[in-house]
């Protein structure tokens, strides 16, 4: 049975941070695979107005996923009532997948609200999550296997499209064809393709 690590987000846009975190949770050998999968949006963060269409969103997850073949991209949500909880997901996967195991991806911050979201319990107790770091923080994770060494690069969406938005250069900051691709299709505020 193939065990598949559940790494959910908007994506807006991808960044090398989001990429060096799920190669990281795919060498660690917690999972055989990483699905990123694409959140049309996020129920916690209802009020994100500088979300990128999904169709654009989804084109640049798949650009930054090339080159890596232990990270896949899963487009399910985008075909799912709105909103999606990541417990609906997770079923739907299970059940279109059924030779397959899936374990939840959380970072520290996240786990820290886990209670907020929807059927918590549920997704504790049949997708064995595993949380990242974000900072120095060793202490044990109750309830959750813990990748400790995580590669957490100092990068926002948030703190990227503001950079684009003022004109400054995010090419290090994401994929190369990503960053082509943000520029080709004017997205956040970029003036010019």
């Amino acid at each position: 049975m193939k065990t598949i690590g559940f790494f959910g987000g908007s994506f807006n846009p991808p960044h090398l941070g989001h990429i060096a975190l799920a190669d990281a949770i795919a060498a660690s050998g917690m999972v055989d695979e990483v699905w990123l999968v694409l959140s049309p949006l996020n129920p916690l963060k209802s009020g994100d107005t500088d979300l990128a269409s999904d169709t654009d969103r989804l084109a640049m997850l798949r650009l930054a996923v090339e080159g890596h073949p232990s990270l896949r991209v899963c487009d399910v949500e985008l075909s799912m009532p709105r909103p999606s909880y990541t417990v609906d997901t997770l079923s739907r996967l299970s059940e279109e997948y059924p030779d397959s195991r899936f374990r939840l991806i959380v970072g520290e911050d996240n786990w820290r609200v886990f209670d907020r979201w929807r059927d918590a319990a549920t997704l504790r107790g049949r997708y064995a999550p595993i949380v990242y770091r974000r900072g120095g923080n060793d202490a044990p994770v109750l309830g959750a296997d813990t990748l400790q060494d995580a590669p957490l690069l100092p990068m926002s969406g948030t703190a990227i499209r503001r950079l684009l938005a003022e004109g400054g250069d995010v090419n290090n900051m994401v994929d190369e064809k990503v960053y082509r691709y943000i520029l080709a299709h004017r997205l956040y505020g970029v003036e010019g393709g």
